[in-house]
C-alpha cells in the first residue's frame, strides 16, 4: 500500500505546493481581494487539520506505539517547526506597502525565503500522511493548499510593490511552493527504506505535532487578521464537520 500510494502522495504536494504560486496569481490579478474570503477559508483548513491530526491520527499512531511514544513524537513535531519557526521568521501579507523599495524588496526576497523553508515540514506531512492513508492524504493537501494561497499572496504583494514587475513577484511566489514537493521527495527518499509499521506510526505522530503547530501558530492568527474571529471560527466549525462526516463515510 505504501508503495502503490507513492506517485499520488508525490502529487498531492506538488498541488498543494502549487496553490503558493495561485496566491501569486491573484496578487497579480486582484492586488487586494476581499481578505474576509481567506479568513473563512483558513479557519475550515484550520478544522480539518485539527480534527484528523487529533481524532485520526494521533489515534492511530498511539495504538501502534503507545501513548507515550506518540506523545513523544508529537511533541517533538510541534518542537521542530517551533524552531523552524524561530530560526527562519517570516511575515504575511499586512496590506501595508514599504515606502522604501530596496528595503521592501529585501523583505520580500526574505518572505519569500522564509515561506519556502517553511513549506519543508508541510510537504513531509502530506506526503507521510498520504503514504499511510491516501483518503486522509486529500483532505490534508486541500487544507494545506488553502493555507498556502495566502502564502503567495505574501510572497507576491511586496516584491510587486518594490519591483513594479508582477511576472518576477508571481514567478518568486511559484518557486516558495514547489519546497513543499521538495520536503516530500527528502521524506521519501530519507525514510522509505526503513519504512514499516513502527516508523510508519511514529511519522505520523511527528506530523500530527506539525499540523496542530502550524494550525494555532500561523492558520488561526492569520484568518483572524484577515476577518474577524467570528468568520474564523464559522470556518473551523464547518471543517471540523466535513471531516467528521468524511471520516465517517469511508470508515
Amino acid at each position: 500500500m505504501i508503495v502503490e500510494n507513492l506517485v499520488p502522495a508525490l502529487v498531492l504536494t506538488f498541488l498543494a505546493g502549487l496553490a503558493t504560486g495561485v496566491g501569486g496569481l491573484i496578487a497579480y490579478f486582484v492586488p487586494r481581494p476581499d481578505m474576509r474570503y481567506l479568513s473563512v477559508s483558513l479557519g475550515f483548513a484550520t478544522g480539518v487539520m485539527i480534527f484528523v491530526a487529533f481524532v485520526d491520527l494521533f489515534c492511530s499512531a498511539k495504538e501502534a506505539i503507545g501513548m507515550v511514544r506518540a506523545d513523544l513524537f508529537f511533541l517533538a513535531g510541534m518542537l521542530v517547526v517551533y524552531l523552524l519557526d524561530k530560526v527562519v521568521p517570516h511575515s504575511h501579507m499586512d496590506g501595508v506597502a514599504d515606502p522604501h523599495c530596496d528595503r521592501l524588496y529585501r523583505g520580500g526576497i526574505m518572505m519569500t525565503l522564509g515561506i519556502a523553508i517553511h513549506n519543508l515540514p508541510e510537504g513531509l506531512a502530506v506526503a507521510l500522511v498520504s503514504l499511510a492513508d491516501l483518503r486522509l492524504g486529500i483532505p490534508i493537501a486541500i487544507a494545506i493548499a488553502i493555507h498556502n494561497i495566502p502564502e503567495g499572496v505574501a510572497c507576491s504583494v511586496p516584491l510587486y510593490c518594490a519591483t513594479g514587475d508582477r511576472r518576477k513577484s508571481c514567478f518568486y511566489s511559484f518557486l516558495a511552493g514547489m519546497a513543499e514537493p521538495l520536503g516530500a521527495i527528502i521524506a521519501i527518499l530519507v525514510l522509505l527504506p526503513f519504512l514499516n509499521g513502527v516508523v510508519l506510526a511514529s511519522s505520523i505522530a511527528f506530523v500530527a505535532g506539525v499540523m496542530v503547530f502550524i494550525c494555532f501558530d500561523e492558520l488561526i492568527p492569520i484568518a483572524n487578521s484577515y476577518g474577524d474571529e467570528h468568520l474564523t471560527n464559522i470556518g473551523l466549525i464547518a471543517g471540523i464537520f466535513v471531516m467528521m462526516i468524511a471520516l465517517a463515510a469511508f470508515h
